[in-house]
């Protein structure tokens, strides 16, 4: 399906990778890993046809169609959600379009004829409605899908560009940090479509939790070239350990070799009677080669936040704070005092203000009712979700993001802040537009630590690092003395930090003193669990199903709907049964893929077995689901 011969890239003599040949095979799924900066994205560039390889060839089956998600696409807010999305089938939006231009005249009624029947063979009059239904399951309302991409957060719009990609039936994917803005249930989505996806897909992404889903096989960027592994994430990095382990012990145990050897030529070499010996041992220690093992890409950044001096012990008032946007109300009626030193996890369904909140605290916008005071003394730090909000001037290079935010510091301040978040050499003068999403974040980050704010305002934190970056921000978050408000979909994150949790529900807040893990012993409702959100939606959608009122029904009507509540009850309990034990299969599976030693000990054929066990389990579910859903809707239309 795609190939690469010899592929290397190299910026000045920096080499990215090379050597690189790989054959990825339809059916698999790869997670293309690897530290920021090692050459992810460039390399993902390289196989759209975005950027030029130094060395080597890519190449697809002839005629693949390849969907792509970029991150840094431009998108026009005149253009329609629903036609954005819909341009992903290329060849049955253009028959539309075309259609669309077509004028009256002489000949018009057969050219239309002609048009019609090339757009229903495309498919092309269910297009929107197939396109509609990929943005409800990235979590974008049917009221926004003919509206315009301004109406729409920037994450939103990134959901747009997710949809698009993968409309078209692609036999190729290529998706740079396709979970980036996506909440839990639509990341559950996403598994399950990828899950059930038929062509080949190569998917970056620093989500663990998700590459270990959805993974069939890893491509790891380090060492200066790109090895494929097979398994998941966790499966990945217990291989890549143990080869490392195994290549550090051969080469220690030739080196005690070479210095045993090396040790009896120096106290015989001039002895006459072992003068043969030590010559014969020398040759021996010259035929020994101890390979040169490359040094790893992997590099965690030193993150360290100080605060220029400590806010009073009030932090932070609000005061029936709302916001609407016309007459969509976004926050409704927030109350909040904070105390210095809290770490505040905001959390809850997209959609209810999380960001919009932090927005209000950062000064981008204003509340539309309420108001919100902050206490003596306090200095914000702002990491925003889009990093322009922040990185204003986008020709400015890294050092000069630095040097413009503490002008009165020496050059070798400025660059040591900028090496703390791995700007070393002449990274320092890249410019902010060349900056990949994880980059950007850490420049944001080398921002923040220059400030020395007492308050940090902090909105998916997480989002573009890597897994070494996120869990050094981690640790110098909780060694942070200041306040932080922050926003996250990281479960393992919010869990580890968050000492009070501020959850944003559609019937107001709920403001909980504890911790993550406190929080959800006390309420049981995890926000932040694929798994329990989505049965949590299935709970609200069956009641509010149940809550629609009955119409009047006639004697034959009431007859036909006793005789059917005796049936279908019976055959939903069935479905959701079949529902439980096809999900539990598809997590059995992943448990045993993720066993150490599965891949050494397992024979191919087992292997082999699973994996397409576990293709076909994601479309299974996927009609077991919609099975449960129309006969569970069914249910409550016959309750009284």
């Amino acid at each position: 399906m795609l190939s690469t011969t010899q592929l290397g890239k190299a910026h000045g003599a920096r080499a990215l990778f090379s050597g690189v040949s790989l054959k990825l095979i339809t059916g698999a799924r790869y997670g293309l890993v690897g530290a920021n900066g090692a050459g992810k994205t460039t390399f993902l560039q390289i196989l759209t046809g975005d950027q030029q390889a130094s060395e080597g060839t890519v190449s697809f089956s002839r005629g693949a169609r390849v969907g792509v998600l970029r991150q840094d696409r431009f998108l026009s807010d005149d253009e329609v959600v629903v036609e954005v999305a819909a341009r992903g089938d290329a060849a049955a939006w253009e028959a539309l379009c075309a259609q669309r231009r077509l004028e009256s005249g002489e000949g018009a009624l057969e050219l239309a004829a002609d048009y019609d029947e090339r757009v229903r063979a495309l498919d092309g009059y269910t297009l929107e409605a197939r396109a509609g239904a990929i943005l409800v399951g990235l979590g974008i309302a049917a009221g926004f899908h003919r509206g315009p991409m301004a109406a729409l957060s920037g994450g939103m719009k990134l959901r747009v560009l997710l949809a698009q990609a993968l409309l078209g039936g692609a036999d190729v994917l290529l998706l740079d940090e396709p979970t980036n803005h996506l909440d839990i249930v639509s990341i559950r989505w996403l598994e399950q479509f990828l899950a059930g996806y038929r062509g080949c897909a190569v998917i970056i992404s620093h989500d663990q939790r998700f590459l270990d889903t959805v993974a069939s096989h890893t491509l790891d960027v380090d060492y200066e070239t790109i090895t494929l592994y097979t398994g998941n994430y966790s499966a990945f990095v217990r291989e890549k350990a143990a080869i490392r382990a195994q290549r550090e012990a051969e080469n220690a145990r030739k080196e005690a070799e070479i210095a045993h050897k090396q040790a009896y030529v120096d106290r015989f070499r001039f002895k006459a009677s072992k003068a043969s010996q030590a010559q014969s041992l020398i040759k021996q220690i010259e035929k020994i080669e101890v390979d040169a093992l490359a040094t790893s890409s992997r590099r965690a950044p030193s993150f360290q936040f100080a605060q220029r001096r400590p806010s009073g012990r009030d932090v932070l008032t609000l005061d029936g704070l709302c916001k609407s946007y016309g007459d969509r109300e976004v926050l409704r009626d927030v109350w909040l005092t904070l105390r210095r030193g809290e770490r505040l996890a905001i959390i809850g369904a997209n959609g209810l203000g999380k960001s919009t909140l932090l927005k209000v605290l950062a000064g981008r916008i204003e509340p539309s009712a309420g108001r919100f005071v902050w206490g003596h003394e306090v200095s914000l730090g702002y990491f925003a979700q889009d990093h322009r909000e922040v990185l204003t001037d986008a020709g400015k290079t890294a050092l000069k993001v630095i040097e413009e935010t503490r002008p009165n510091e020496s050059l070798s301040y400025h660059r040591g802040m900028l090496g703390r978040a791995l700007f070393s050499g002449e990274a320092a003068y890249k410019p902010v537009s060349s900056l990949s999403g994880g980059e950007a974040a850490r420049l944001v980050f080398a921002k923040i630590m220059v400030e020395e704010p007492n308050v940090l305002l902090l909105d998916e934190p997480t989002n573009h690092l890597d897994i070494e970056a996120i869990d050094a921000l981690t640790e110098a978050l909780k060694r942070y003395e200041g306040t932080v408000i922050f926003v996250s979909h990281d479960r393992r994150f919010v869990a580890e930090l968050g000492t009070r949790v501020l959850e944003l529900t559609p019937e107001g807040i709920n403001d909980f003193a504890g911790t993550y893990d406190e929080y959800l012993s006390r309420s049981g409702d995890d926000h932040l669990d694929a798994d329990a959100a989505v049965l949590r939606q299935k709970r609200e959608k069956a009641a509010q199903q149940s809550a629609a009122p009955a119409p009047a029904l006639s004697w034959d009507e009431q007859k036909r709907r006793r005789n059917l509540a005796k049936q279908l009850p019976l055959k939903r309990d069935k479905a959701l049964a079949a529902v439980e034990a096809a999900e539990a299969r598809l997590a059995e599976i992943h448990r045993a893929m993720a066993q150490e030693g599965f891949y050494e000990r397992s024979p191919k054929t087992e292997r082999d077995a699973l994996l397409k066990e576990e293709q076909a389990l994601g479309p299974k579910i996927e009609a077991l689901m919609a099975e449960w859903e129309s006969l569970e809707a069914e249910c409550a239309a016959l309750t009284p």
